[in-house]
């Protein structure tokens, strides 16, 4: 049986939005989540895996593995870890730090409905489970520039216990072939995904970016102000006003935390919207200029044009070719 393709809800460019970033870029995205990967193994094992350009996530069920991606250091993986990777290079998951040269079975060529198994099924010591996630292309770098390549989350932290009882829901549902199968394999992997962006944006050392800046109260509140209702004209002072800040100490905050200015993240936002729409609707371009807050359809193009390096209606004539010959 192929690898089940899970597909999260898509959404058009709105004037009002979910008020939440991180429900909002997942929409954008078009999140799509895929339950290719389990590996029962027994020791000595190790699998390799290809380079995968969106996400995937992993939590060790039984046992231990190390992890070696290409040009990094193995890390130890225990029972109840979880692990997020971003864009890897190929990687492999061993019973030891150093697997013996070509020992290493290669999964796309060993899978079989979903899993690879190494050894006797009685002496199996380690159950490792991934899911992939993918994303439009087009946006992705939306989600993709504020993750580091790994995100971990080991047994011990306090999130851990949610995050294991939702992965035992996910795996019932994998060796299961119960009526619904695949939507709650579709709510589970999503709710797993969301909760592995919540973990990272808690985390105290922070990169910049708008994940980061959701945990802070004042850029938080803006952030998500910006995102509830896209399509209004905001001053900086009103969103200095909902941060609880000067207009001086928030934009210096906002840019310190998410790395740009705040003006400019919501037209980078709005462009990111406008993309998306523009190869999938059919509204007008003034019909889109007003839903991303812009009095005309010049001024809109004209920012546009700034950040995409196109105009509107070239962005979508180009769009609807590759389209058609795709």
């Amino acid at each position: 049986m192929p690898s089940e393709k899970l597909y999260a809800s898509s959404r058009r460019v709105e004037s009002v939005g979910s008020g939440d970033p991180i429900v909002d870029v997942l929409r954008l995205l078009r999140t799509q989540a895929v339950v290719p990967a389990r590996v029962h193994a027994a020791s000595p094992w190790a699998v390799r895996f290809d380079p995968y350009t969106h996400v995937k996530l992993g939590v060790v069920l039984e046992g231990e593995c190390w992890m070696a991606l290409d040009g990094c250091e193995p890390v130890l993986l225990r029972k109840g870890d979880f692990f997020l990777l971003n864009n890897p290079p190929s990687y492999t998951l061993a019973s030891t730090r150093d697997p013996a040269p070509g020992q290493a079975t290669a999964f796309h060529e060993n899978e079989n409905d979903g899993e690879v198994r190494i050894g006797p099924v009685a002496d199996e010591d380690t159950y490792v489970c991934c899911i992939d996630f993918v994303f439009e292309q087009a946006n992705a770098s939306v989600l993709f520039d504020v993750l580091p390549p790994i995100v971990l989350v080991r047994a011990g932290d306090p999130c851990g216990a949610l995050l294991s009882n939702l992965s035992a829901l996910t795996v019932a549902e994998m060796e299961s072939a119960g009526v619904g199968r695949s939507l709650v394999l579709e709510h589970l992997a999503q709710l797993i995904l969301v909760h592995m962006l919540r973990v990272h944006a808690d985390q105290t050392d922070q990169p910049v970016g708008w994940l980061g800046a959701l945990v802070e109260d004042g850029i938080g509140a803006a952030l998500r102000a910006m995102h509830a209702d896209v399509g209004r004209r905001w001053t900086l002072d009103e969103l200095a006003a909902i941060s609880h800040m000067s207009r001086s100490a928030f934009a210096a905050a906002f840019k310190a935390k998410v790395g740009t200015a705040p003006l400019t993240y919501l037209i980078e936002w709005r462009m990111s919207l406008a993309r998306d729409a523009l190869r999938t609707d059919t509204r007008s371009i003034s019909e889109l200029a007003a839903a991303t807050g812009y009095e005309s359809e010049s001024a809109f193009s004209t920012a546009f044009r700034r950040v995409v390096g196109a105009s509107p209606r070239h962005f979508r004539d180009e769009a609807r070719q590759q389209a058609r010959l795709g």
